[in-house]
């Protein structure tokens, strides 16, 4: 069935879907890691059993270090994308780092000899630790917030993404790039209210329905479309997503200027508290300004 293209000028696309995108960085370095270690099969399978054995067990642990090295990046991006964030519970990134050290050395050690193994190992762990780096070891809050407080608001926003993400899966099934679109642009507005939640946990009361209960109904519906669509491409069930897509993107957006405006306010409230005390002190703002 065709579809009609999506692309810069098209007016289901939207001018901001790409606003505040960045290239990932589990790409072709880390895909490098996957194909690197490959001639090992070669090796394992022309060598007798003890050796093959060995060419092997540094292949799984070459390829597991690979895969610990995309998952640590993914984990490193999010991370970082996000203003309050807990430090990953395992470090992916440190923990490949050893792995891919273990792995050349016994590939050292089988093809060449023991002094190999230990350059190999040594070399191996020092190079992929200078490539990718360590995995985040801090948890990432606001200063002046208690923990609790940036506790919760993590808690929420995590669940927030998963929420999204199941969405972006069942929108992916229906195969209509015009829903597609639709979700990426619903989507961003959504994240948009994350960000101004973690950079602000007092409004996580305010917004917290919408970060819960309206996020699940909106996955539930999505799901439930994409049922119906995939089995029948029915335009009136496509037509009625849409619209409920349109009506909370545009509930997201409301809440999200609302909480703006009173962050305003209470920092408006603040600058005044401040000229005040500082009037009592005999400064004057307006005085140092021209000075």
């Amino acid at each position: 069935m065709s579809q009609r293209y999506g692309g810069k000028f098209s007016p289901e696309t939207g001018e901001n879907s790409y606003q505040g995108a960045r290239r990932t960085r589990a790409g072709g370095r880390v895909n490098f890691l996957f194909l690197a270690p490959l001639p090992m099969v070669w090796q394992a399978f022309t060598s007798p059993p003890a050796e093959m054995f060995l060419w092997l067990v540094a292949l799984a642990d070459l390829l597991l270090a690979a895969w610990l090295t995309r998952a640590g990046q993914q984990a490193h991006e999010a991370y970082e994308a996000r203003k309050v964030a807990r430090r990953p519970a395992l470090p992916r990134k440190i923990l490949a780092s050893i792995l891919t050290g273990t792995g050349l050395a016994i590939a050292g050690y089988t093809g060449f000899g023991t002094v190999e193994a230990l350059l190999f190992g040594i070399l191996g762990l020092v190079l992929h630790f200078a490539a990718f780096g360590p995995d985040p070891l801090v948890n990432k809050g606001m200063d002046g917030v208690d923990q609790f407080q940036n506790d919760r608001v993590a808690r929420v926003v995590t669940q927030a993404e998963e929420h999204l993400i199941a969405i972006t899966a069942a929108a992916n099934r229906a195969a209509d790039r015009q829903v597609s679109s639709r979700v990426e642009r619903f989507q961003h507005q959504v994240r948009e209210l994350l960000r101004t939640v973690e950079e602000d946990p007092r409004d996580l009361t305010a917004a917290r329905k919408f970060m819960g209960v309206y996020l699940k109904g909106a996955r539930d519906a999505t799901e439930k479309f994409a049922d119906i669509y995939t089995r029948a491409r029915s335009t009136e069930a496509r037509n009625d997503y849409l619209a409920l897509l349109s009506d909370l993107q545009d509930s997201f957006s409301a809440k999200n200027r609302h909480l703006l405006l009173d962050n305003r306010s209470d920092l408006n409230i603040e600058i005044e508290v401040l000229r005040d005390r500082l009037a009592q002190e005999g400064i004057r703002l307006d005085k140092l300004d021209k000075s």
